[in-house]
């Protein structure tokens, strides 16, 4: 393990930022944080964990010490007579993992495929695609105590789980490391396509209709509409698409017949928030060096340049113009540092 000064971050985040860490350190072993932990001096910085950097809006200068989680492996540990239990490290690139399962035989995460960032990153947003969330599989998640390095091994009801947002985003923010994630997949395959066009998409190429199609479709589709962060600086999906309640929903679909809504809980309805930036104009409008990408108003770009000042200016724009058209609220997804 080496520390580094004045670490350049500009290619640890998807967005394409110019960042750089005061501090920086790549963490392969829990001893790695046990050492951090006993060390005086770096226990007075300010710590932040970075997996993927593709939820992230990173200043210029992040001060303190940011630890980068760098842990890699996956496995099958065990199984029973309807599942697999298999467990992939922190540090693993969230989708290469995905693919592994399903060369495996191993079906539950296809319509996962293709989102960007790490394994440890997935639990902590409860991400989420194609009508499946993380949470849907998650067995259990084992962290590391920040102050005493000691592993806390949390459940997948402990990880209180909701939308885009989990005990690690909230109560548990900057007290814990995730440490490696443990699946529990189903050995009876049941496929999930009634969201986007998966359906069409195998249909449309002739595959068969089993988990690897559908994760090639849906790798199909993100690609169509979905800009490559090396290509155009990004975060993918930069909004929360909108929960609200049954009569607004009403009210909006009276207004606009087009709407997209999906139903979620008793009395409340989820908003497609990409349809409802692209009525309020925003799609393929730039403000300065950023702008929301012209195939997906839901994507926040960076055409050159960009600040965290910049990407923020935007998304309150954004928002205000879709708050003023449709009276909803509508959440960026990115953590700000």
């Amino acid at each position: 393990m080496q520390l580094h000064t004045n670490q350049d971050l500009s290619s640890s985040n998807t967005l394409q930022l110019r960042s750089q860490a005061e501090h920086y350190v790549e963490l392969h072993t829990p001893e790695d944080l046990h050492s951090l932990i006993n060390d005086s001096q770096i226990r007075k910085m300010t710590w932040k964990i970075l997996g993927g950097g593709s939820n992230l809006v990173l200043p210029f200068k992040v001060q303190g010490l940011v630890l980068k989680v760098a842990n890699q492996g996956w496995s099958l540990i065990n199984e029973d007579a309807d599942h697999w239990f298999v467990k992939a490290q922190a540090g693993d690139v969230w989708n290469e993992f995905v693919q592994w399962t399903l060369t495996q035989g191993y079906w539950g995460l296809e319509n996962l495929s293709l989102i960007p960032g790490t394994v440890g990153a997935a639990p902590i947003q409860n991400i989420g695609a194609y009508g499946v969330e993380v949470k849907d599989s998650l067995w259990e998640v084992t962290c590391l105590d920040l102050q005493s390095g000691e592993k806390k091994v949390f459940s997948n009801k402990e990880c209180h789980f909701s939308y885009r947002d989990s005990f690690f985003k909230q109560e548990g923010a900057g007290k814990y490391l995730i440490w490696d994630v443990t699946f529990r997949l189903p050995k009876k395959s049941t496929l999930r396509l009634e969201y986007g066009d998966i359906r069409k998409e195998v249909e449309r190429q002739g595959w068969s209709l089993d988990a690897r199609s559908v994760s090639k479709a849906v790798i199909n589709i993100r690609q169509s509409k979905l800009p490559d962060p090396k290509v155009i600086g990004n975060a993918g999906s930069f909004f929360k698409n909108p929960i609200v309640a049954q009569e607004l929903r009403d009210q909006l679909l009276a207004t606009y017949p087009n709407l997209v809504s999906f139903p979620y809980e008793q009395g409340q309805f989820k908003l497609a928030a990409g349809w409802l930036i692209d009525r309020a104009g925003w799609k393929g409008k730039q403000l300065g060096p950023v702008g929301m990408y012209e195939k997906q108003a839901l994507v926040l770009v960076n055409h050159g340049g960009a600040t965290a000042d910049d990407v923020w200016e935007l998304a309150h724009q954004v928002a205000l113009d879709v708050k003023n058209k449709f009276a909803v609220d509508i959440e960026p997804e990115p953590i700000r540092w």
